[in-house]
């Protein structure tokens, strides 16, 4: 009875760990948006993370008779990255970034997690 019970509790273990590992380390997809950088913020209570905001061309309504842009909100986890985004901001960006199925407190409050800064340019 004391080994099934072991088994048992190794087995759950086990699931439960590759469920996480799943859920919030392994990228769900991945690819770049570009844009107009409106703003990088670090904030939180407990956990500080990097935050952004990109606005990319065109429009779109989400109720009829109003315009809005699209946005492109996401978190930072390298400092040196958003360093780079604080002090550019407004400048046009091209962003790699990772789609995660799940949020972190520590990773941020977008399951959006940029990574890398493919180009910048300033704004004609």
């Amino acid at each position: 009875m004391r080994r099934f019970l072991v088994l048992t509790v190794t087995i759950i273990v086990l699931i439960a760990a590759v469920f996480f590992v799943w859920r919030f380390y392994i990228p769900f997809g991945e690819g770049v948006k570009s844009g107009e950088l409106n703003y990088v913020v670090k904030k939180g209570y407990i956990f500080k993370t990097y935050e952004g905001k990109l606005i990319q061309s065109g429009i779109r309504s989400r109720q009829p008779g109003s315009i809005q842009s699209y946005e492109f909100e996401f978190s930072v986890q390298r400092e040196d990255i958003a360093q780079k985004l604080m002090v550019n901001s407004g400048k046009e960006f091209v962003l790699h970034y990772k789609e995660y199925y799940g949020k972190l407190p520590w990773r941020g409050y977008s399951v959006f997690v940029v990574d890398s800064i493919l180009s910048m340019k300033e704004i004609r």
